[in-house]
């Protein structure tokens, strides 16, 4: 049991500097980017709550937050339209620029 207490502590010593890592990136994205949109994606067995900034062009990034009142706090602070991605799915530019990024480079 003591490792179990051990390694929690660990994680969430360290969570406090991976947040701060999570805001600044988003944060340089929509500094970086036009039309930014914000989507948060809930918690699964594999991954913790996620949120996906999408650019107006469908340029994406996502980075994993604590919570969903977390990550829907981070997504309101940067100033951009937030959407919970089970209510509103993921928009079609987001597709059409993951599947332009896969296609082999034309020469």
């Amino acid at each position: 049991m003591a490792w179990w207490r051990r390694r929690r502590g660990h994680a969430s010593a360290s969570a406090g500097s991976d947040l701060s890592s999570a805001r600044a990136h988003l944060a340089e994205f929509v500094a970086s980017r036009r039309g930014v949109e914000a989507y948060v994606e809930p918690a699964t067995n594999v991954t913790s709550t996620t949120v996906v900034l999408i650019a107006h062009d469908g340029e994406w990034t996502r980075r994993a937050l604590p919570s969903r009142p977390v990550a829907f706090d981070v997504a309101r602070g940067l100033d951009v339209p937030v959407y919970d991605v089970n209510l509103t799915g993921y928009p079609a530019r987001m597709r059409e620029w993951t599947a332009r990024q896969r296609r082999p480079r034309e020469r």
